[in-house]
């Protein structure tokens, strides 16, 4: 009897460790926009990324993926495009920061440095290459180069 109450003990105690070492991983992130056609083409088209099945179907929700297993949520509704600060911002890495300054420019999409000079990169101290632009409601978007 008493080793049937150890091996309960020992399995709780290895439950609860267990749940408690689990770190929340990110799903996704929404962006309240005016316009889905005009927002859904930029991410699809200017940035390159792919959409992925949504459950809603309603015409005003357009998903993304970013990542594995994490989306970007376009969500229409939003009465106008608003101004945000530029330090909330999502950030993209690509292989080539140059490259991707070309696919911008063919897209007639302004960019800057964090300085907030238009046409400039922004090289960090660690070398990466930055460059910021905003989409079509006014959020903010870092492009650079950085490895893991």
């Amino acid at each position: 009897m008493k080793k049937i109450l150890s091996l309960f003990a020992l399995l709780f105690i290895l439950g609860i460790s267990t749940s408690i070492a689990q770190k929340p991983t990110l799903n996704h992130i929404a962006h309240y926009i005016y316009d889905l056609q005009k927002s859904t083409a930029f991410y699809t088209q200017v940035i390159g990324l792919d959409t992925i099945p949504e459950p809603f179907h309603d015409g005003k929700h357009t998903w993304l993926s970013i990542g594995d297993k994490t989306h970007l949520h376009l969500i229409q509704g939003a009465k106008t495009p608003e101004n945000h600060d530029k330090n909330s911002h999502i950030c993209f890495t690509v292989p080539s920061v140059e490259q991707f300054i070309k696919r911008l420019k063919d897209a007639g999409v302004p960019f800057e440095d964090w300085a907030g000079t238009t046409g400039a990169v922004t090289h960090r101290v660690d070398g990466v290459l930055q460059i910021y632009f905003k989409d079509p409601d006014g959020y903010w978007i870092e492009v650079n180069d950085a490895r893991q």
